[in-house]
């Protein structure tokens, strides 16, 4: 006999613009904008007192302006959001059987077995009134049988409430909303749906599943089962220690630091590809070095949570040059991004434009598509093989010749100098 699963999903209400009001109470009832402040910016965030002007996230600054003129516009500051995603998760922690962190605002817990000793509803009432007396931040949640109808029936609870969707009564919940409301549905294929005359989710999960993997392929069928109440997803423990890196041991050990720096800004760069791909971001980024008589030294540095290249590679330079102060040959070199959560580069536009934003986005659909060094920053493609360089060095001082100097001012005068180098 299956077992029913509990699962609860948490989130945040407009969770930038709470931190905000936090610190500064003149911005409540407010119509407030969260992103970059020039015109060329982008929305991070917005109140509900803004959305009911038609601004919404990833939005062009400009426009969003022009919409709401009376808005307050705040450049937004992702330590301090940071900051306080940390202790709402430590809250969670500590009353949680499992639990899974899904962004910087938003988590999974899986409660299975908790209405034996104390009923599912209450133990979640309870523990979201403890995030908000010990944050200060609205959250709302939702209560039922898996992944997709908890995050659906948040969506509904908001703002600021909670709902439960018990088994018998998911088909009735989920019939009358629109079909905007099933994650991982976005604007093509709600377009494509809607032209076929496919507007809410009950009518979505009475079209024949056949159909609907001859439409959209794989992801029709599981689009079709979560209309229809179903997703076996679990609750994935959530962990700090989860991390990805990189490592280099070089046959011949080297001092060539030019050559250090421009290896470290290739480790970065796929490392923050692959972190974008999984729909990842990085709150601590660490530096390895191991010399030749095998010291290793490690410094790490905790950061706001990213995925962009440009906000990484910098640290992990300044890392580097702190790290090697010995002047010794060095034998291995690594980056390491832990401190891992889900969440889109969308957190962390602040300070970068629009056309920032689709450069990225280009240059990543290019990488899925050729393979993840079709694109490389110019650093990585005037990176020589270091043991090549080291044993030039050790014969005599390399200088360019007028050729190999033509084709480095070449890539520096491309198109996007001033930022992809």
């Amino acid at each position: 006999m299956s077992i029913t699963r509990s699962v609860v999903h948490m989130d945040l209400d407009t969770f930038f613009v709470s931190v905000e009001r936090l610190t500064n109470s003149k911005l409540e009832g407010k119509p407030v904008i969260i992103g970059g402040m020039s015109d060329r910016g982008v929305v991070s965030s917005c109140s509900y007192e803004a959305r009911q002007f038609g601004v919404h996230s990833a939005m062009p600054m400009k426009m969003a302006r022009s919409l709401c003129s009376e808005a307050v516009v705040i450049r937004g500051d992702m330590d301090a959001y940071s900051r306080y995603s940390r202790i709402v998760t430590e809250i969670i922690a500590e009353q949680a059987p499992v639990y899974e962190k899904a962004s910087i605002d938003e988590h999974y817990l899986d409660i299975t077995g908790m209405d034996r000793f104390f009923g599912c509803m209450q133990w979640t009432h309870e523990l979201r009134q403890r995030i908000m007396k010990e944050s200060g931040l609205p959250i709302s949640c939702g209560l039922s049988v898996n992944k997709t109808v908890s995050k659906i029936a948040t969506g509904e609870a908001k703002p600021n409430g909670e709902i439960e969707i018990p088994g018998l009564q998911v088909k009735d919940f989920l019939s009358p909303l629109s079909i905007r409301k099933i994650p991982m549905i976005g604007n093509r294929t709600f377009h494509q749906l809607r032209s076929m005359g496919i507007a809410t989710i009950g009518t979505l999960g009475q079209i024949p599943i056949e159909m609907m993997d001859s439409l959209l392929g794989k992801n029709g069928i599981v689009i079709w089962k979560k209309a229809n109440g179903i997703d076996l997803t679990p609750v994935v423990q959530y962990s700090e220690r989860k991390s990805i890196g990189s490592e280099r041991t070089f046959q011949k050990d080297t001092m060539d630091v030019a050559g250090l720096h421009d290896l470290l800004t290739s480790m970065v760069e796929k490392l923050a590809f692959q972190l974008r791909k999984e729909e990842k971001l990085t709150s601590i980024v660490t530096v390895k070095i191991r010399y030749s008589n095998f010291d290793t030294h490690t410094l790490q540095k905790r950061v706001s949570y990213t995925s962009f290249d440009h906000v990484l590679m910098p640290i992990a330079r300044e890392l580097f040059d702190r790290l090697y102060q010995r002047r010794m040959l060095i034998r291995l070199v690594g980056v390491r991004f832990s401190g891992l959560i889900r969440g889109v580069q969308q957190l962390n536009l602040f300070e970068d434009t629009s056309e920032m934003v689709h450069l990225y986005l280009a240059v990543d659909k290019l990488r899925r598509r050729y393979g993840s060094d079709a694109v490389k920053r110019a650093s990585g493609i005037q990176l020589r093989d270091l043991e090549e360089r080291t044993d030039q060095s050790q014969q005599q001082k390399a200088v360019p010749s007028p050729e190999e100097r033509q084709q480095i001012d070449n890539l520096k005068n491309r198109r996007f100098r001033y930022w992809y180098r």
